[in-house]
């Protein structure tokens, strides 16, 4: 299946300019690295990414969760009050906000270690 990258990219950047956010807003609303935010929004590392990542970054800018999936296999984005196409197990999404938690206090500790340093 192809993939579309640098359109994911496009639609970021839209949307970014449309809420008059950086990159670094995104990152710490949807609990990612500014690096991943970053090489999206730049199209500079095309790869798979976690589905989850893409649903967090999706919802972060208020779109619906599988809104650049859509973008990302050509298709059309679900409008924001569709239900999403497969449920979520509950175990995962704790695990996934869990994981989202300790990446924003690993990022904030990290912060603080260079102001010291």
């Amino acid at each position: 299946m192809a993939q579309d990258w640098a359109a994911v990219a496009r639609a970021i950047d839209a949307r970014l300019a449309e809420l008059n956010w950086r990159q670094r807003e995104l990152a710490e609303r949807a609990q990612v690295s500014v690096a991943i935010v970053r090489e999206l929004h730049r199209n500079t590392a095309q790869r798979r990414r976690n589905a989850r990542t893409l649903e967090a970054l999706s919802v972060a800018l208020s779109w619906h969760p599988e809104h650049l999936d859509a973008v990302l296999r050509g298709g059309t984005p679900p409008d924001r009050g569709q239900p999403a196409s497969s449920p979520v197990d509950p175990v995962t999404a704790r695990l996934t906000s869990i994981d989202r938690r300790l990446a924003a206090i690993e990022r904030r500790l990290d912060d603080l270690a260079a102001r010291d340093g």
